[in-house]
């Protein structure tokens, strides 16, 4: 079982954690009494003013020495077709085939610099929530993605998150 030792608590910690956005950056921007009437979210998808469309992801990243990578639960705008066809694969038992929709991030990570409007693609698997690979870039999160992370790295993160500096 994977374990590793928490940078601020200095106690061993088990199984792999992971964090998730509850929701896309610009749902958050709705004012909250205004978000009932203009705002639609569920598990996987919100959508906004019936012109801005979200789908919920999973962007994975390899830990060194690790066979289970650590997962940031992420939201991703669509462009209207993409996201139709989306939204009519989820209930799909076989949806991998579908292929993949190009997206902007729409989820801010703590501990990276910004990573809003970062380029995406979704890429559809059969029974879990989607697949989300960042564009090549040399922003930290996708040299991440791409060379994978410490375990020092996954306990920072879960410092940030267990001892109340983040909000999952």
């Amino acid at each position: 079982m994977f374990r590793f030792k928490c940078t601020c608590c200095d106690e061993w910690h088990e199984g792999m954690p992971g964090y998730s956005a509850d929701a896309p950056l610009y749902f958050h921007s709705i004012p909250a009494e205004e978000r009932d009437p203009r705002c639609s979210l569920d598990a996987d998808t919100c959508i906004v003013d019936d012109e801005y469309y979200f789908a919920r992801g999973c962007l994975e990243i390899p830990v060194h020495g690790e066979t289970e990578p650590f997962v940031w639960g992420v939201w991703v705008s669509l462009s209207r077709s993409s996201f139709a066809m989306f939204k009519s694969s989820l209930d799909l038992p076989a949806r991998a085939h579908l292929g993949s929709f190009f997206g902007w991030l729409s989820t801010e990570l703590p501990l990276y610099p910004r990573t809003e409007n970062l380029k995406t693609r979704l890429h559809l698997r059969d029974g879990i929530r989607p697949y989300i690979e960042l564009e090549p870039t040399d922003h930290p999160l996708a040299v991440e993605q791409r060379s994978g992370m410490s375990i020092d790295r996954v306990a920072e993160i879960y410092a940030y998150y267990a001892h109340g500096q983040g909000h999952a």
